[in-house]
């Protein structure tokens, strides 16, 4: 699940891994009124002129379902709905649970709601005629807002050593902005002293979009930033199989360690923030290896503390909150990592070659066409976020460490215009 372990966790556990306290299926409830509403728009006229063919609204469940990935819908004779092509995506997909992450407000959840780009008319790209339709003009904001109105509100949980800790939302952040909401950051700025919050899946994704997105979105300025590594990790970067990760290994950390220090310069060299290099303690980490990765990040300017959270709890996290603590004492010029208002074709670049170290950027032809439609809507001066996998700096998988000279290729570019940025797969 996604609650912890060890000494490390939240409580109560086992439901916030099922229900919880039903944000997500309220999202996913949200997310499907749309579908039926833009089916039941076309069935009743079709006034907004939405050609079938080029519905982009998905339908979504919580759990992945690879036989309803592509489907057909709307059989059994005119009484049914028109029979069009469909898909399902799975639940934290969907671009309601990024507006639910990133609305303000009640009136800002329903403002951006109604922005969703739900399909295009009947008609030609070339000649103006195709027009984006919205999901404010079938007139079914009002009705999604009023569904996810109790999910809007942040959830309070706690450690198993009593701290409060809000869980609330879950965009993925290999496909999505992959950060909890700004409601329940800017609440826990409210409450307490420091505030500690996630972003998902390395510095390159999760951090990356949380400083260029969120932190945008929202006003913040980050004080300093954790970067969590493990000796195991890097030895994979290094070459190490599986099975092999709890030998000590120096020259195979050796060659993996520039990828944790490439991580390290995004946050500090990029974004001109003070960092500090948590390594989460495993039972077989030798000293050796520990004091590799230290010396190494030292190199940098930056300490590393060693977390041992999982098997002590609050007490084997004490040194790394003490580094936490100095680094937020001191000011920093954090910057983003582009100009929103710069092209899209830009701001993928920046992205590419300032985070992942990319080379050059081979934006495919259709991905082309897609930027021009969208530059011509007057939608582009918005931020990216790119869609990349999450075990690799570059857009291949099985790539480790930190590569140089690679070309990243964008295949596709499609608009959230109710969250409010352009995604680059």
């Amino acid at each position: 699940g996604a609650a912890g372990g060890g000494w490390a966790q939240v409580i109560p556990m086992e439901d916030i891994n099922l229900h919880f306290t039903g944000d997500f299926h309220a999202i996913g409830a949200a997310n499907n009124l749309l579908a039926a509403m833009i089916d039941n728009h076309i069935y009743q006229g079709n006034k907004c002129n939405i050609d079938p063919r080029k519905i982009i609204w998905h339908r979504c469940v919580d759990m992945n379902d690879r036989q309803l990935r592509f489907i057909v819908d709307g059989l059994g004779g005119k009484a049914n709905g028109a029979s069009r092509e469909d898909w399902f995506d799975i639940t934290v997909a969907s671009e309601v649970m990024a507006i639910l992450c990133l609305s303000k407000d009640i009136d800002d959840l329903k403002a951006r709601l109604g922005r969703i780009i739900v399909g295009y008319t009947y008609g030609k790209q070339s000649d103006n005629t195709e027009k984006p339709v919205t999901a404010g003009q079938i007139n079914a904001q009002g009705a999604m807002a009023a569904l996810l109105k109790d999910a809007l509100k942040p959830n309070l949980v706690q450690t198993l050593e009593g701290t409060p800790a809000f869980i609330h939302g879950g965009p993925f952040a290999n496909i999505a902005h992959g950060c909890n909401s700004i409601m329940a950051t800017k609440l826990a700025l409210k409450l307490g002293d420091y505030v500690v919050t996630e972003g998902g899946f390395g510095a390159d994704l999760g951090a990356e979009k949380f400083l260029d997105i969120k932190c945008r979105f929202a006003g913040l300025k980050p004080s300093a930033v954790v970067i969590v590594a493990t000796v195991r990790a890097l030895k994979s970067h290094g070459g190490v199989a599986k099975a092999d990760l709890e030998k000590e290994n120096l020259d195979a950390l050796k060659k993996g360690l520039p990828n944790l220090l490439q991580h390290v310069e995004n946050i500090t060299q990029v974004y001109k923030l003070p960092a500090v290099v948590a390594i989460n303690a495993f039972p077989k980490d030798t000293k050796a290896e520990l004091d590799l990765v230290e010396a190494e990040c030292k190199k940098l300017g930056v300490n590393v503390a060693l977390s041992e959270v999982w098997a002590k709890g609050g007490e084997g996290g004490k040194a790394l909150a003490e580094e936490v603590v100095r680094l937020a004492s001191q000011p920093n010029q954090f910057t983003f990592s582009y100009d929103e208002k710069a092209s899209i074709k830009d701001k993928i670049e920046a992205i590419a070659k300032k985070i992942y170290h990319a080379e050059n950027v081979n934006i495919l032809p259709v991905a082309q066409k897609q930027i021009a439609q969208l530059e011509k809507l007057g939608l582009d001066k918005v931020p990216i976020c790119m869609a990349k996998t999450q075990y690799s700096f570059t857009d291949d998988p099985a790539i480790k460490g930190a590569p140089k000279g690679w070309t990243l290729t964008v295949r596709n570019i499609k608009i959230s215009a109710g969250a409010g940025f352009i995604v680059a797969l």
